[in-house]
């Protein structure tokens, strides 16, 4: 552990992608895919843009600083919140001040610009407290955990220690798969990282998810991978959300790591309007039995099934398949 000769923040900072546009020749920007971002994995896979041409990335950011320790301790003045984005193979480097965002406490927003000249593989994106502390003026006293990775290369935002999917026999495996043996797949997310089982012994599943066999089986195996997202973010949320730390007063507090990151993503959708804290409040004494949980569990599937892109993977379904009927009658 690192020391430092003044005091720091003992909270955590968590920041998350809220967006991604990018800029080719002209002004017109376009949206990223949203599962080109993965809160869990903390990474923005570029390569998954649509366009070939695109010159600069604005990444949407979102911070969040622990105020009330800030408030109550009282060893900083002048606290601001930065975003850096750096990259070791190209020595590129930018820097973004962050916005207190209205009405919340200890939320942060803002931009900061990549550009696509200055990057060759894997940029590093860190938010940090900055301060004066003791008469010293631009202190680092907090830093986000876990840096985002920006990848300009792949297409899918995975970290290398990737969010783990494996084919196996359930029937023949681990000792706690047989018990759903009669399931297509189960998400277990008690590790650090969430894990995906697919069971071999449902036959052609995994040509399905691999994007083999006909035009049908394509089609079919991309709303099946749009259906375990939601699972995994499903599952993800109610791990996140069934071990929160609390404070003396009975504020939950949110998680440093993708189980925060993942509960940020989550909540806006299942309580529209309210701050992550108030949402986070709310869900937390529904859990604990001070209001009804069994209401709350459509929105969290609303929500999960917005992150996985449900709607529109269920509506190119059924437009692609539709297509084919009408070229097979042709």
């Amino acid at each position: 552990m690192r020391a430092y000769p003044y005091p720091r923040l003992s909270g955590a900072v968590t920041a998350r992608v809220t967006a991604v546009r990018l800029r080719g020749p002209g002004e017109h920007r376009e949206q990223l895919d949203v599962r080109a971002c993965s809160a869990v994995e903390q990474v923005v896979a570029l390569g998954r843009a649509e366009r070939d041409d695109w010159r600069t990335a604005r990444i949407g950011l979102a911070a969040s600083v622990p105020a009330r320790e800030i408030r109550r301790k009282g060893h900083w003045s002048d606290v601001s919140v930065v975003a850096v984005l750096t990259e070791g193979a190209t020595n590129a480097r930018s820097v973004a001040r962050l916005s207190p965002a209205p009405g919340s406490e200890g939320d942060w927003a803002g931009e900061i610009e990549l550009d696509r000249d200055d990057h060759l593989d894997r940029a590093s994106l860190t938010v940090h407290v900055v301060a004066r502390v003791e008469g010293v003026a631009g202190r680092i006293i907090a830093s986000t955990e876990q840096e985002w990775m920006i990848d300009m290369t792949a297409d899918a935002p995975l970290r290398a220690r990737q969010l783990d999917v494996q084919t196996v026999s359930f029937t023949r495996g681990a000792e706690w798969l047989r018990a759903f043996r009669d399931a297509p797949w189960v998400v277990d997310a008690s590790g650090r990282m969430p894990n995906v089982r697919l069971n071999s012994d449902f036959e052609g599943l995994a040509a399905l998810m691999e994007g083999q066999g006909s035009k049908v089986e394509r089609v079919v195996g991309e709303m099946l991978l749009a259906q375990i997202c939601a699972d995994v973010w499903t599952a993800v949320f109610h791990t996140a959300i069934g071990d929160l730390e609390v404070e003396d007063d009975g504020t939950p507090l949110f998680p440093p790591d993708w189980r925060g990151a993942v509960l940020r993503e989550m909540l806006p959708d299942i309580f529209p309007g309210r701050s992550a804290e108030d949402a986070l409040r709310e869900v937390h004494l529904r859990r604990i039995g001070e209001g009804s949980w069994a209401d709350l569990q459509p929105r969290i599937h609303l929500a999960a099934a917005r992150r996985s892109d449900v709607p529109k993977a269920l509506a190119t379904t059924v437009r692609d398949i539709e297509l084919l009927e009408q070229e097979m009658h042709a």
